[in-house]
């Protein structure tokens, strides 16, 4: 059984009109929750990195007992890709450690009745069950690539869990499949898949490679949901859902990489080869998540993967400096 068992309340549990504080709202689920809060009619508060450093617990907590928003959203968070994941294990651990013990508990101190804390569809081991129910956290080993910003999820999905179960906070979290659409990160060094494929591919068609070598067999299959999708997901969730489970958010397909890859290079209109270095860490075979607890509240999501990649190339050579 996948649904969630707890009942749900019949009135929204975030009140119209609510001031809510969106951390991270600079990035990627950061800028769509924000842009669909406020286009519900919630006041949206922010605060960038050099106001605010959430880092810093004593300053988070100084600043949320001042603002007393009705509900914060946790999106902040230092994310990267394999490569980035792999050389630099220390800083996703400790920084997303960091934000998110002090944004959880500056909330409750600051007496705020409803918070939603995002983690990753990475929190599940490498090789659950396919679709990944919410019930496989913590069944098994995880992908070692990425094994220390997951389990600084994991640690903010109990943090959560403790403060619902501790002190009756209506507290909740929900784990994102792989995200993309305006705001990605578009940097090799430390993007994720889709916004390095659509670079990648876009170089190459501009200088005229005749191939781009990928990473890995191109076999893993992997699970997409644009952006606005997502903001659309945690704007539902925050005014229906109040259980102890964590909720995840995603669409219910997925594809090869080698599919995604032939579908980039089309969207970006390269003519050249694809080659796989096999030497290459694949990273996780297969990551679907079984979606049927958020469905379950009235979810579907709205934009097709190739208009939504279409879109966000779009947007990415608008920027001043692509």
């Amino acid at each position: 059984m996948t649904a969630d068992a707890s009942p749900q309340p019949t009135s929204p549990l975030l009140p119209r009109a609510a001031r809510v504080f969106v951390a991270g709202h600079r990035g990627l689920v950061g800028s769509a929750v924000a842009r669909r809060l406020a286009a519900d009619g919630h006041e949206v508060v922010t605060r960038g990195r050099e106001q605010l450093d959430l880092r810093d617990a004593a300053r988070t907590e100084a600043f949320l007992c001042d603002v007393r928003p009705d509900a914060v959203v946790l999106a902040a968070a230092r994310v990267g890709g394999i490569m980035a994941n792999s050389t630099s294990p220390v800083q996703f651990l400790e920084d997303n450690l960091r934000i998110q013990l002090g944004v959880i508990a500056g909330a409750y101190a600051a007496g705020v009745p409803r918070l939603l804390f995002l983690g990753s569809s990475c929190i599940y081991p490498k090789l659950a069950e396919q679709p990944i129910r919410e019930e496989a956290l913590l069944t098994g080993p995880l992908e070692p690539t990425n094994e220390a910003y997951a389990i600084a999820k994991i640690a903010g999905i109990t943090q959560v869990q403790s403060y619902r179960r501790q002190y009756g906070a209506a507290y909740i979290s929900a784990m994102p499949t792989n995200l993309y659409g305006p705001g990605d990160n578009f940097d090799l060094a430390t993007s994720h898949v889709l916004p390095a494929l659509i670079r990648r591919f876009h170089e190459a068609r501009e200088s005229g490679a005749p191939r781009v070598v990928l990473w890995g067999t191109g076999t893993p299959r992997r699970e997409f949901l644009h952006v606005d999708d997502v903001a659309a997901a945690c704007a539902l969730l925050l005014e229906r859902y109040d259980g102890d489970a964590p909720v995840n958010i995603g669409c219910g397909e997925d594809l090869p990489i080698s599919e995604l890859a032939s579908l980039v290079r089309e969207v970006t209109d390269y003519r050249g080869e694809i080659a796989w270095d096999t030497g290459k860490p694949d990273g996780t075979p297969r990551k679907l998540l079984d979606v049927s607890r958020l469905t379950g509240l009235g979810f579907k999501p709205a934009v097709p993967l190739r208009d939504g990649i279409a879109a966000t190339y779009a947007w990415w050579r608008s920027r001043p400096t692509p």
